[in-house]
């Protein structure tokens, strides 16, 4: 295995997967750690975890646990995947299992970016910009669960660590990989335990990828993922993991749980032109019987068309919901409707799902008991259709709720039709 990957929710790990294969390796996705999976070969394996805000030690104990199974699998280096927009917290988590994972790795510094300049995130002298805004003035700055203020991710990586954090600079990249690994090299025997890679240019991720080749183990969102892939493309053996696309048609249902606004702007564009069924955490914490009645007429909805069901919300109608509920109480009563909504789709048929939000697509995948996934096609920048491993046929197309196109779901769904 030439990369194993960790990666701290589904569509994240996802959106790494498959920049992994469109730079020609293999990839396989594993949902939490195996036990006696039986798996085809990979160049690449990513494990997606569920820990992006779980408890931190919960976090810690999941992602090394997952490095352990990786490292007696054969993988030669590790990536940590985390979000391109840095979703954390002053407490974690990517701070702690990034250095759990670098003390287990024998304490080397780690190259660390969320950058993406192929999708609109950028890193610029430490702070990440979102398009052209800075985090801390995106959407993101109203996060449900992870609400990111600070835009400065050397002062961010910095309260969640115990060892320094430095930079790489566009300069030291601009200067090219030699320069960029001295850099890395000085920062280290500095004392610096973590280093915060800028990218404004796809070509940055790559110098930075090079540079790092060496390192045992670097974090960040999919885009040094890629340049890491692209590094170790010549070793690759792409075709051994078995992608797929079904043949003839069938019906189609999309899930959408997440409040971004790229998600808000996808079910609007379609929620008039299919059956739509919305969930409400007010409704399903005063009866019990609602997520079945909703999959009842879902199912009964179901044809030549898509069925959308969708509990997204805008940022006020979520924040009376918290309050009201709580955070916790209100995101899970919204994912056990999914888990129940989905199985009941699933008996009904449906084999191609399109999902928005890594907390949904969490609860999707468990409720059908999916534990792997072969990479397939890119629908979006980050967001492919896969292929579930072992078992029946089952196509699963999972996003991040800030990626995808306005068309997303149409554009998902004429793919695989």
């Amino acid at each position: 295995m030439l990369l194993g990957c960790i990666a701290d929710d589904l569509t994240g790990a996802a959106d790494l997967g498959v920049n992994l294969a469109r730079e020609g390796l293999s990839v396989m996705q594993v949902n939490g750690v195996p036990d006696e999976l039986a798996l085809p070969e990979a160049d690449a394996v990513v494990v997606a975890l569920k820990s992006r805000t779980i408890a931190a030690d919960e976090a810690v104990a999941q992602s090394l646990s997952a490095l352990e199974w990786l490292r007696s699998r054969g993988a030669e280096r590790i990536y940590f995947k985390y979000c391109s927009t840095f979703d954390s917290t002053p407490r974690g988590n990517i701070g702690p299992v990034t250095e759990a994972l670098q003390a287990a790795l024998g304490g080397r510094i780690v190259a660390s970016t969320p950058a993406y300049p192929r999708n609109a995130r950028t890193v610029y002298r430490g702070h990440l910009f979102v398009g052209d805004v800075l985090l801390s003035e995106s959407g993101m700055r109203q996060h449900p669960l992870t609400p990111m203020t600070d835009a400065n991710l050397v002062r961010v990586l910095s309260a969640q660590c115990r060892r320094p954090v430095g930079l790489v600079s566009v300069a030291d990249l601009e200067a090219g990989a030699a320069a960029t690994r001295d850099k890395l090299a000085a920062l280290e025997t500095e004392g610096h335990g973590h280093a915060i890679v800028d990218a404004t240019r796809d070509e940055h991720l790559a110098v930075a990828a090079e540079a790092a080749l060496g390192l045992p183990l670097c974090a960040g969102g999919a885009g040094l993922g890629l340049g890491l892939a692209r590094r170790l493309a010549a070793r690759a053996r792409p075709g051994l993991s078995g992608w797929k696309a079904p043949t003839g048609a069938g019906p189609v249902a999309w899930l959408a749980g997440s409040c971004s606004q790229a998600t808000l702007g996808q079910i609007a564009a379609v929620r008039d032109r299919v059956a739509s069924f919305q969930i409400d955490p007010f409704e399903l914490a005063a009866d019990a019987g609602c997520a079945r009645r909703v999959a009842e007429r879902a199912v009964d909805a179901l044809g030549a068309e898509p069925v959308l069901v969708y509990a997204s919300a805008a940022a006020e109608a979520l924040s009376k919901a918290q309050r009201a509920l709580g955070v916790e109480r209100a995101a899970g009563l919204v994912e056990e409707a999914f888990r129940e909504i989905a199985v009941a789709l699933h008996a009904a048929g449906v084999r191609r799902f399109v999902i928005a939000g890594g907390e949904t697509s969490g609860a999707v995948v468990g409720a059908l008991k999916v534990r792997a996934l072969v990479i397939g096609r890119e629908i979006d920048p980050g967001v492919p259709w896969s292929l579930a491993v072992g078992g029946e046929p089952l196509w699963l197309a999972m996003k991040s709720g800030n990626f995808g196109s306005p068309d997303f779901f149409v554009k998902a769904t004429r793919m695989l039709r």
